[in-house]
């Protein structure tokens, strides 16, 4: 009979709890009594146009700048990069608040030059601010797959005859295309899932609407928008699986010297995107500030931010150390940590919906922090694995079995060689789901105890009533958080560059 590995009953028990709300959703939604009528369908065209029109948003942008940061030499490049990836690290809500109430009649914009401006709103409004907070997934996907390219083909192309453009669109692109296809993809889940923007801008999808319904106490109609929603996930998720690069040998850098008057050319393209993305929500939440202080702003929503936030980067822990090494003891585990992941592709809203059906049947849960930090976990755990098993599958297993060898039981040689050297691998996902369940917007909105106001429902609250100007303290943190977030993203994208190099020098 074969044994199982040690880690595999708890990283199943996790795993099955990671599919507990899909089973809770299809259960709810058996008393819902449409599957489709004119309303679903309209709000389905809503979500589908809003997906396509943030892809093409995305790559419009993103390509043009991965080529910008991967290939031109210019002043500054490290500060060009850490402005151009900043919307990756802030949540689209921050835009869309800062966008909302600056364009448009009697804005901030209008108010303090006195020149009129069109609204932001609707569809395009909301593909505009999709687009600005989604192209990083695809510039820095398709810049990393720029970086590995040999460029000594675009030189032969050149001395054929081939101009730099045209080098570029036929030699170059065809070969990130994959990448490109990642990224876009990313962006296309990130619209699907996001609630903040399209209920700001008023836009009518899944993830409004289901919270349209759960305020009216339609929970079986939520949980059939949920259910509808997850479909179009789903699928979106098994093309994102599909998506394969293909494998390149580095070859020599391609580099790109600009002229003074191509390098200004350059930035003044990429002006609008850091200014609309980065600097116009800081800029406004600055004004507000200034304007209005702190408001009614408590440091208490602060603290209760924190608090959940660190309680669920523990349990997210705690739960990743079993489905990682399960995943690297065997296919079995590997499933389980497939499994796990499934949380990450559920929108926020959805999993709110499903575990506050779960609350009104255990009382003893419903509105309690515990299960927020459930939610916050069930949500950010892949990012916890991720992290914990990229560390432990580095680690020399010479150390272990010398360690055995040497008379350690196996849970001493865990303790005091395994567990000391993936230590920086769970500090480093505990933060990512400690800054991610900091902005989580729409399961806090749902499942928090009444009157536990956090950073992000304390905006949507003030959003609500009208008092935008009260949003600049919580916006101010939640945007220096976001940066924290941007720091370690661009860390470890440093380290992996300089490994790059490495190799390639070889």
């Amino acid at each position: 009979m074969t044994r199982w590995p040690k880690p595999y009953p708890l990283a199943f028990l996790i795993a099955v709890l990671a599919l507990l709300p899909v089973g809770v959703l299809i259960e709810l939604a058996a008393d819902s009594a449409s599957l489709f009528d004119s309303h679903n369908l309209r709000v389905l065209g809503n979500t589908l146009a809003l997906m396509v029109l943030t892809i093409i948003g995305a790559v419009l942008i993103g390509v043009p700048l991965a080529l910008f940061t991967a290939y031109v030499q210019l002043p500054f490049k490290r500060l060009w990069l850490i402005l151009l990836a900043a919307p990756l690290a802030l949540p689209s809500y921050i835009g869309a608040f800062a966008m909302y109430f600056s364009f448009g009649r009697g804005g901030e914009i209008e108010s303090l030059t006195g020149i009129p401006m069109f609204s932001v709103s609707g569809l395009w409004g909301t593909a505009l601010v999709m687009s600005l907070y989604t192209y990083p997934f695809v510039m820095m996907t398709t810049r990393a797959s720029l970086l590995s390219l040999d460029g000594s083909l675009i030189n032969a192309a050149r001395l054929l005859g081939q101009s730099l453009w045209v080098s570029l669109w036929r030699v170059v692109l065809p070969r990130v295309r994959t990448s490109i296809a990642a990224g876009a993809l990313l962006a296309a889940l990130y619209a699907l899932s996001d609630f903040g923007t399209p209920a700001i801008m008023g836009l009518d999808t899944f993830t409004r609407v289901i919270f349209v319904e759960y305020n009216a106490f339609g929970l079986s109609q939520a949980a059939m928008l949920s259910l509808q929603l997850m479909v179009i996930v789903a699928l979106v998720l098994f093309l994102e699986s599909r998506v394969a690069g293909a494998s390149e040998r580095p070859g020599k850098h391609l580099l790109l010297w600009p002229s003074r008057w191509q390098y200004s050319a350059m930035l003044v393209a990429a002006m609008p995107v850091v200014l609309l993305a980065v600097v116009l929500p800081l800029a406004v939440f600055m004004t507000w500030l200034a304007r209005e202080g702190t408001g009614g702003f408590e440091w208490q929503f602060a603290w209760n931010s924190a608090y959940a936030s660190v309680l669920a980067a523990i349990v997210a822990i705690i739960c990743a150390l079993p489905v990682a090494y399960a995943a690297l003891a065997g296919k079995a585990g590997r499933l389980m940590e497939r499994i796990t992941y499934f949380g990450f592709g559920v929108p926020g809203i959805v999993m709110g919906t499903a575990l506050v059906y779960l609350g009104l049947q255990l009382p003893m849960l419903y509105q309690t922090l515990a299960l927020l930090v459930v939610a916050y976990v069930l949500r950010f755990l892949p990012l916890a694995v991720g992290s914990v098993r990229t560390t432990a599958e580095k680690l020399d297993s010479g150390l272990v079995n010398a360690a055995r060898v040497l008379g350690a039981s196996p849970r001493e040689a865990y303790l005091r060689i395994t567990l000391p050297l993936t230590l920086r691998g769970m500090v480093a996902g505990a933060a990512l789901v400690f800054l991610e369940a900091m902005r989580e917007l729409p399961a806090t909105l749902m499942l928090g105890p009444t009157g536990y106001e956090t950073l992000a429902t304390y905006m949507w609250r003030v959003y609500e009533a009208g008092y935008f100007g009260r949003a600049a303290v919580p916006g101010l943190l939640l945007v220096l958080l976001s940066g924290i977030g941007l720091m370690l993203m661009l860390s470890g994208e440093r380290r992996a560059e300089f490994t790059l190099s490495e190799d390639g020098g070889r």
